[in-house]
Parts: structure tokens; sequence; C-alpha cells
């Protein structure tokens, strides 16, 4: 499996404008924001994944994802939504300890196959240092994934869902025996295909 250099993953994104959001949220619409947070290790590149805890009403309970949430009205950005999100889920101050290397395309919100009227938007961050990491009730657990793996599609899966009485089976990653799936799947898949294009 060939590991993804972070260089590589800075050069891509250098070339991206950075919309942190303030004028969406200014325009109205419902918005939240995630933060893919990564971090060079043995020659590859890591993502930090969390697991969402279980709570009834979540759309995404028990979910991998990335550290995140939806955008309250105190927010001046979405931007800052992520950075704020992801230090109350898992303790990591990402002013402090991580700079911005881009923003990937917003994407609509979609659970259990109907779209809820919310765009998330992701933002990319290089941890700076080392990070210890504090998950609050939020959050059953949080890990670090190598991107190799992933991109490779060493770690493809397909994931077994029920959708209007039908089984469906949709693309996903097995990470250490996690599924990551959905969204989250999405954002990443975004990501490859940018480093994709840059590989060619």
């Amino acid at each position: 499996m060939p590991p993804v250099p972070l260089d590589s993953v800075r050069q891509v994104l250098s070339t991206l404008e950075v919309d942190d959001g303030s004028t969406a949220i200014a325009g109205g619409g419902r918005y939240a924001a995630v933060a893919a947070v990564l971090r060079p290790a043995a020659g590859d590149t890591e993502v930090l994944l969390i697991r969402r805890a279980e709570h009834d009403g979540d759309p995404w309970s028990g979910h991998m994802a990335f550290p995140g949430g939806r955008h309250d009205p105190e927010d001046t950005s979405l931007l800052y939504t992520a950075e704020r999100e992801t230090q109350e889920e898992v303790g990591l101050d990402l002013r402090q300890s991580a700079r911005l290397l881009g923003a990937l395309p917003r994407i609509p919100a979609v659970a259990r196959g109907k779209r809820l009227g919310l765009a998330i938007a992701p933002f990319v961050f290089e941890l700076e240092g080392q990070a210890v990491l504090s998950p609050n009730h939020e959050v059953s657990e949080a890990l670090w994934a190598p991107l190799g793996p992933l991109l490779s599609g060493e770690r493809d899966i397909k994931h077994a869902y029920d959708w209007q009485g039908q089984r469906v089976y949709l693309p996903a990653y097995d990470v250490d025996g996690r599924t990551v799936w959905g969204l989250t799947y999405q954002m990443l898949q975004i990501l490859f295909d940018r480093l994709r294009g840059a590989a060619r």
C-alpha cells in the first residue's frame, strides 16, 4: 500500500481558495462543519476519526465521523464552528495546535436516505506537535487512521444498509473493524479524488 505523504496533501489543498463560511451563514440556511485533522506518521498521513456516542434522535448515532457539529448562532464562521466543536468533542484546540490546510466543497447532509436541508463544510487541518485527546460525552472513542490503506483501496468494503424495506450495499472503509461510510466516506473520497488528480 503506497503511503500518502503529508506534503502531497498540503500541495493539493494549497491550490484551493479557503472559504471560512462567514458569507454563507450571513445569508441564512442551516449548516454544520467538521475538521479533518491530519498528522504525519511513519511515512504516511493519519486522520483523526471519532465514533459518535449512541443517542436517541441523532441521525448519525454510533457512526464513525470527523469531529464537528452544527453551526451555532454565536459562531462567526463555519471554520469557527469546526474549531469549536473539535475542542468540545475531543479537547483539541485547533487554533493553538494545528494549522488550516484548506477547505473541501460543502456537501448536503443525508440521513436514512433523506436530505436534511443542512450543508456540511469540511475543513482540513495539519496537527503541529503532539495531541492529547479527551473525548467528551458525545464521543465514544477517538482514533488515528492511516490514509494510505484507504486511498489504495486496501480497506474498501461494502456496508449493508436497510432502506425502504430493501437491503442495499454502500461503499465503505474498514478501519480496524470499524466501518466508515456515509458522509465521512464521501468527504474522504473528495480528498482522495483531488490527490489522485494531482498525481496524474
